[in-house]
């Protein structure tokens, strides 16, 4: 009986051993992934910030749809700005934005306006698309006629926004050594065609100014075009993002994350290893360059007051 319950004890004692061997290797690897991932350690970094269509007006963005007129929901003004016109985007630079993103529609005559909506009508007096327009006729508009803060009492900008609304030529002279975030908003291949004539003819510094964001076939079109172009589609960043959730830990980079641009929703993005600090270094090795937006992204939310920021 004895040398039963030695036989047992010894049996425990080697049981616990490799009980504890195999704890302690768990716990070396979750330490491992931990330091290969934490920011903790790292020098405090400065933040770039992405003006969105400049200094704009701002909105309530729960009111916001597929297709909302947010020149109709527009809150008090508290300056003088409309967006995507070039003395926002210089505002915008001045008061320290690093990025501004601008819209881009393709006029009649071929040309890049700087316009967001799909309809004229909901900021100016005219009716239409961009594309039922020259530039010249463009220039004509009035791009502050509709906006409004109380349902259509007043009209805080009519007559305010005359021949404001720039080409992408003139924006490009205007800030001849800033980064610009350029949105091709009407979805037309054509559009990218002619964008694509305007980039590749610049020198490789201004050349890496430029980021361009758009449809999916648009900017798989621009792929082919360009290696190191930074690019970005939601398609794009969904696929990157969710190859890195997976591999990430190990501090490599999947290469559909290379020369890109990420706009991670912050409630989002402490999923991601490495976040911020690590993340965003590693993003910057490869070209990719990592924005922070509101809530879940879905509408472009950023954050308008010091208290957001």
């Amino acid at each position: 009986m004895l040398d039963t319950f030695r036989k047992i004890g010894q049996s425990g004692a080697q049981w616990s051993r490799r009980h504890w061997r195999g704890l302690i290797v768990i716990v070396v690897i979750i330490i491992g992934l931990w330091l290969n991932n934490t920011s903790l350690f790292m020098p405090r970094q400065h933040p770039r910030i992405l003006a969105h269509r400049g200094l704009a007006q701002t909105f309530d963005y729960s009111k916001v749809g597929n297709d909302t007129n947010t020149a109709a929901i527009m809150d008090k003004p508290e300056h003088p700005y409309l967006e995507n016109t070039i003395p926002s985007m210089r505002a915008a630079f001045d008061h320290g934005a690093d990025v501004v993103e601008l819209d881009l529609k393709l006029t009649k005559d071929q040309q890049l306006a700087v316009f967001h909506d799909a309809t004229l009508e909901y900021r100016t007096e005219a009716k239409g698309e961009i594309g039922n327009y020259t530039m010249a006729e463009l220039k004509q508009l009035d791009i502050g006629y509709g906006y409004t803060a109380d349902g259509g009492k007043t009209f805080p900008f009519r007559g305010k926004g005359m021949g404001l609304m720039p080409t992408l030529d003139e924006v490009l002279t205007a800030f001849p050594h800033k980064d610009l975030l350029l949105h091709v908003k009407d979805g037309n291949h054509q559009t990218y065609e002619v964008l694509w004539g305007k980039l590749r003819a610049m020198n490789p510094e201004r050349f890496k100014q430029m980021t361009v964001y758009g449809n999916d076939d648009g900017i798989a079109w621009l792929r082919q075009q360009s290696a190191t172009l930074r690019l970005c589609s939601k398609t794009m960043m969904k696929a990157g993002l969710l190859r890195y959730l997976a591999v990430g830990w190990t501090g490599y980079v999947p290469h559909e994350l290379h020369n890109m641009e990420l706009h991670i929703p912050r409630r989002y993005a402490p999923l991601l290893w490495g976040w911020p600090g690590k993340f965003v270094d590693r993003m910057a090795a490869v070209n990719t360059r990592v924005m922070l937006v509101e809530g879940d992204g879905q509408w472009s939310a950023g954050f308008d007051t010091a208290e957001s920021v």
